[in-house]
């Protein structure tokens, strides 16, 4: 457990004494998950508000979907962020729980979270102008998550550009079309990821019991427009995907047509000839041409002639 201390108007300090908590300014406490099994045991009595059971047990949930759920007391949002990588593949989350009161703000979140360590080292170094409300602290936190998901973007592209254009290469040997499909389902995951974030953003903004100033409505509809940014980016690599493994088989299709394009032609050619050839193998006593004495010279030239007349043809119309 750590504790932030933000005075008036003053950069926050760390606290050693996690007893208790400052009688004055804002305060910020930061559970580590695998620490905090009983943590409302230490929050309730300190804060003076109980805690509901479900919400507590929602808080131990390092995989829960974003969502917000209140109480006259509190506000509780959970928060889906980026995992420790800052590289989209494999897509790991990590859920981190916000329990907002008055002057008290609590985060219960897993040990690898980068994301609150960012934030709690920028406001340690006084980067940013020091939060007036709870709220505040809750955004700085709640937008360095989001950061990190827009940071992934990028990387994003590249990897599924350079699969398309290896798919979509005829020199390449290779089927990567299941790895494409793969990316596939990790952006559907990043589009209900972005999704329930806005809801539990859109949920929280309308359900709070907190007084949200002017400024902070700002601050939230930024936020929003982050993870909507997001989500539409989610949306469009999905559709180029799509796209590219339609253009992949497409190309499969034509080539398979072509091959069988010219098996077909192949097999026109030589029908006439496997004709002529049935005939004469036949072993009928009276054929008076194997009697002739240039029969066999004749036959040659015709299978010559009838196969090459098809086979120009055939070329002159474009078959191959």
């Amino acid at each position: 457990m750590e504790i932030l201390h933000f005075a008036s108007g003053s950069t926050p300090t760390a606290l050693a004494d996690t007893t208790q908590i400052p009688e004055d300014g804002l305060v910020w406490v930061d559970f580590c998950r695998d620490e905090a099994e009983h943590w409302e045991c230490w929050a309730e009595p300190l804060i003076g508000v109980p805690i509901e059971p479900q919400h507590v047990e929602d808080s131990h949930n390092a995989s829960h979907p974003s969502f917000f759920d209140g109480t006259p007391d509190y506000d509780m949002l959970l928060f889906q962020g980026l995992g420790p990588r800052d590289k989209p593949f494999p897509l790991e989350t990590r859920t981190a729980a916000f329990f907002l009161f008055d002057r008290v703000l609590i985060t219960i979140r897993a040990p690898d979270n980068v994301s609150l360590g960012l934030a709690r080292k920028k406001m340690l170094e006084g980067r940013g102008k020091p939060p007036d409300s709870v709220l505040k602290i809750a955004h700085a936190i709640l937008d360095t998550m989001v950061d990190r998901f827009l940071k992934i973007r990028e990387p994003l592209d590249a990897y599924f550009t350079e699969l398309q254009d290896e798919l979509l290469d005829p020199s390449n040997k290779t089927d990567d079309w299941r790895t494409l499909l793969a990316g596939r389902r990790m952006v559907r995951k990043l589009e209900w990821l972005s999704e329930n974030q806005m809801e539990a953003l859109d949920g929280w903004r309308r359900g709070t019991r907190l007084d949200w100033s002017a400024n902070e409505e700002v601050r939230m509809r930024d936020l929003n427009e982050h993870v909507d940014r997001l989500l539409d980016h989610a949306r469009d690599q999905e559709r180029d995907i799509e796209a590219a493994v339609q253009l992949h088989f497409s190309s499969v299709t034509h080539q398979t047509n072509k091959i069988i394009q010219t098996l077909t032609v192949l097999s026109a050619i030589f029908f006439p000839l496997t004709l002529i050839t049935g005939i004469y193998g036949m072993n009928f006593q009276n054929m008076p041409e194997l009697q002739w004495h240039y029969g066999y010279f004749f036959a040659l030239g015709l299978l010559v002639l009838i196969g090459g007349g098809l086979l120009y043809a055939f070329k002159r119309r474009g078959f191959f």
